[in-house]
């Protein structure tokens, strides 16, 4: 009898797992600013590695999951593993930032395939309370490690530069490979998919036809560029603008994140999440104006983060319940639908990221704000149609009450 693997074990492991992909896109923030002096290029140039990390964390979701349901999951883990230390060695030693732009891709793929298969791993494993349980401490460690990830990088980056974090990064993927060499198989031969590949790309044509998961998907998308415009502009902006050290960087983005946390908590007081997606979007679309009309004018640091701050705090609001609303609409489809969700705003967060090093990184910062978080607002409009005037006041009487 094979000897299965203990809760303990199997928590640490997800865990890790599931802040893999923060920790591969977040954890080398603060020295984006050296590693521009480092390959002589622009901060542009220097912001395409996040954005090929970021659409490889989209194509490797879409691609785990199904090769975990037909083969398993410890064998895509392993994989995946063993591709992501290949990549990273490979960043080390790139001789030009097109190289290490290039690797960062496979970078950000195997780091999806450790975020898809951790969902599954604790969907085969558990059930009822045990799993939902096992998903909040996972959802937890999700939510602590894109603070954690820039924090310690901060710490770090002024010590031993982007090439320490890289070999950290390094560290961390033989760890989980010893991990997932140790893991035993979580889904038997007789649970696996039977279906062929094209019957797993005619489901995602059936939920693409589907208008309004189509907008609720877009709506989460423009919220999550104004994330990442964030993410690939605020090193350049908080230590090379205003000043700071990548430490105070660090704290900063710290601060904003956990924003981001609360308001996603506060979400759920709302009576629908229709009426929150809403709110967050028109909170964006006003603050996203007065952030562009301050970082052009020369603003001081308190107040481009005083407004950074309200402006992630109503992304925030929208990202639960967005993904409420997206689920909700194909649930007969959820898991393809969740691939997709995830792809999408990956890959949105990958086109977004090198816009904001065009030109004049405060001018196109703000016009990158502004131009998501119109969009995302539009997409919300759309996807409620004639129902807006009920959730305005449905809204309005939740207030009073």
């Amino acid at each position: 009898m094979v000897k299965e693997n203990s809760k303990v074990f199997l928590l640490i492991l997800l865990g890790m797992l599931t802040a893999f992909g923060p920790f591969v896109t977040d954890m080398y923030l603060p020295s984006l600013p050296s590693m521009g002096d480092y390959f002589s290029t622009t901060s542009s140039m220097v912001q395409l590695g996040l954005t090929t990390s970021m659409i490889g964390l989209a194509v490797g979701q879409v691609f785990f999951g199904p090769l975990s349901d037909r083969y398993g999951r410890r064998l895509p883990l392993l994989v995946a593993m063993w591709l992501f230390i290949i990549s990273t060695l490979l960043c080390l030693f790139s001789q030009s930032i097109e190289q290490f732009v290039a690797f960062r891709l496979l970078q950000g793929i195997a780091g999806a395939g450790g975020i898809v298969i951790s969902r599954s791993v604790a969907t085969d494993k558990f059930s009822g309370r045990e799993l939902a349980k096992m998903l909040a401490v996972i959802g937890a460690i999700n939510g602590v490690a894109p603070v954690a990830a820039p924090i310690v990088g901060g710490l770090l980056t002024d010590l031993i530069g982007w090439q320490g974090i890289f070999w950290i990064l390094f560290g961390l993927g033989i760890l989980l490979l010893a991990g997932c060499c140790h893991f035993r198989e979580s889904l038997s031969h007789d649970q696996r998919s039977a279906e062929q590949w094209t019957d797993t790309f005619r489901s995602f044509g059936i939920v693409l036809r589907d208008r309004r998961y189509v907008c609720y998907v877009l709506q989460m998308a423009f919220a999550q560029g104004v994330l990442f415009a964030n993410i690939a502009s605020s090193p350049f902006i908080v230590q090379q603008h205003y000043g700071f050290s990548a430490f105070a960087f660090s704290l900063c983005f710290g601060v904003n994140a956990l924003a981001i946390g609360i308001a996603a908590a506060l979400s759920v007081k709302f009576h629908r999440p229709e009426s929150c997606t809403l709110v967050g979007c028109c909170g964006m679309a006003v603050i996203s104006v007065l952030q562009c009309a301050a970082l052009m004018s020369g603003c001081s640091f308190w107040v481009y983060e005083m407004l950074m701050l309200g402006l992630l705090f109503s992304m925030g609001m929208t990202f639960t319940s967005s993904t409420a609303l997206a689920m909700e609409s194909q649930r007969e489809n959820s898991g393809t639908a969740s691939a997709l969700l995830g792809a999408v705003c990956f890959a949105a967060g990958g086109i977004v990221s090198p816009l904001v090093g065009m030109g004049n990184i405060l001018s196109s910062t703000g016009i990158v704000f502004v131009v998501c978080a119109f969009c995302s607002l539009v997409c919300i409009l759309v996807a409620l149609g004639r129902r807006r005037t009920r959730l305005y006041f449905a809204f309005s009487t939740s207030q009073k009450r």
